[in-house]
């Protein structure tokens, strides 16, 4: 199985990393504060994860995951990223992460602009419509009636197939609302958002075509 380099270690990034080592991959795992602050939670995650910088986890993962919020000035480690797959799983919230102008005109999307900040990695939407928890807890089998279904998006074919594939060994069945222009249809405020406590494949297509363009109204 591949390396998962995660960016992240809070409940989202750290929720991935136990789901990718339940299903044989190896994780290395950074945060902001330095690899020596995370000793306590790879102890708990096992031999096949280990600790380091944001720039060398990006290295070592034949693909990444990036849990943290996107900033106006992009602080990911942009060379070790390049020519890789980035699993974003952020969203805009405004509470959090202050105004962006041009999400906030419609002129692009948060995961555009991380594709801006990567520009070359390929950036695709991973686990923004599930609570961080339920990453191992509500994985069903595949065809299940209650399966959930999950978005992704991405410019690039092969970065959607990738989630695609992650979804599904996880539980999950996937959504493609592709490209990252589409990205908007799953913001924060439209029905995919509302919904995300369950959805099934179908029920997403659904709420997916009902999405508006509206101004965010979230905090």
């Amino acid at each position: 199985m591949p390396t998962i380099g995660i960016i992240g270690a809070g409940e989202v990034g750290s929720q991935i990393a136990r789901a990718a080592l339940a299903h044989g991959y190896s994780v290395v795992i950074a945060n902001s504060r330095g690899p020596e602050t995370l000793q306590q939670l790879v102890a708990e995650l096992g031999p096949s994860a280990r600790a380091a910088r944001a720039a060398d986890a990006a290295a070592a993962g034949d693909f990444a995951v990036v849990a943290v919020p996107l900033k106006t000035v992009n602080n990911l480690p942009a060379d070790a990223l390049a020519g890789k797959i980035v699993l974003d799983t952020n969203n805009y919230m405004i509470w959090r992460d202050g105004h962006f102008p041009r999400i906030d005109s419609g002129e692009t999307t948060v995961l555009e602009l991380r594709q801006e900040h990567l520009p070359a990695s390929r950036v695709v939407q991973a686990f923004t419509h599930i609570q961080a928890h339920r990453i191992t807890t509500a994985g069903r089998p595949a065809g299940a009636p209650d399966r959930l279904a999950l978005p992704t998006s991405s410019n690039f074919p092969d970065a959607a197939d990738l989630v695609t594939r992650l979804y599904d060994q996880f539980g999950f069945d996937t959504v493609n609302n592709s490209p990252l222009s589409a990205s908007w249809r799953t913001a924060p405020g439209q029905p995919a958002w509302t919904a995300l406590a369950h959805q099934t494949r179908d029920e997403l297509i659904t709420n997916l075509s009902r999405a508006q363009r509206l101004a965010p109204t979230w905090r």
